[in-house]
């Protein structure tokens, strides 16, 4: 991608992610976002054909900048240590919990779920096999990533509906022991 045009899709990914923390998506219009950017209306119309689509790429951008270094170097075997990329990912979405409240609520936007769910399973296809490649060997890797990005986004969802929202470091744990080692004995989360 030409860099003008990256830089001007990640100005405009930042402005909505800034406006959505103080305020609610709805209120939120094109000039809001592209005043926030720097940029004119024409830019966004270029790059984006409305909110919704602006804001599954902002969000799906997130998560791929914290799972690169997932994809790069394998991890080590038992016991598994939950990855530090989750962490830093839980906290980008601490950050963002009202925005992921909204677009992973009962009414939220199918089309930004849809996104981030097909994004987690890819990025599962790219590193499933990574710390033990036996231990899904007899399932197909479409299956694996389905189940483990729906086990994701659905802990994610539970999480963030919660008021007060808990720490992220509770999230994590319940995230990683739902996906590694539902039969390991583990400390109570509070």
């Amino acid at each position: 991608m030409d860099p003008r045009a990256a830089r001007t899709r990640a100005s405009l990914q930042d402005a909505l992610l800034a406006l959505a923390r103080e305020r609610s998506l709805d209120e939120l219009t094109v000039g809001d976002i592209v005043q926030r950017a720097g940029v004119n209306r024409s830019s966004f119309y270029q790059h984006y054909g409305d909110k919704e689509t602006l804001l599954a790429d902002a969000l799906e951008e997130a998560l791929g900048e914290v799972a690169a270094p997932l994809r790069a170097a394998p991890r080590a075997s038992a016991p598994p240590a939950m990855p530090p990329e989750l962490m830093v990912y839980l906290e980008h979405v601490a950050q963002n919990a009202t925005l992921y409240r909204r677009v992973l609520g009962d009414h939220g936007s199918a089309v930004v779920a849809g996104r981030l769910r097909a994004r987690i399973e890819s990025i599962v296809s790219d590193t499933v096999g990574l710390a033990d490649p036996d231990v899904f060997a007899d399932m197909p890797l479409d299956v694996v990533g389905a189940g483990i990005a729906g086990t994701a986004l659905g802990v994610i969802s539970a999480w963030v509906a919660r008021d007060p929202l808990p720490p992220v470091e509770v999230a994590a744990q319940w995230l990683w022991q739902i996906l590694v080692a539902p039969g390991l004995s583990w400390p109570a989360a509070r």
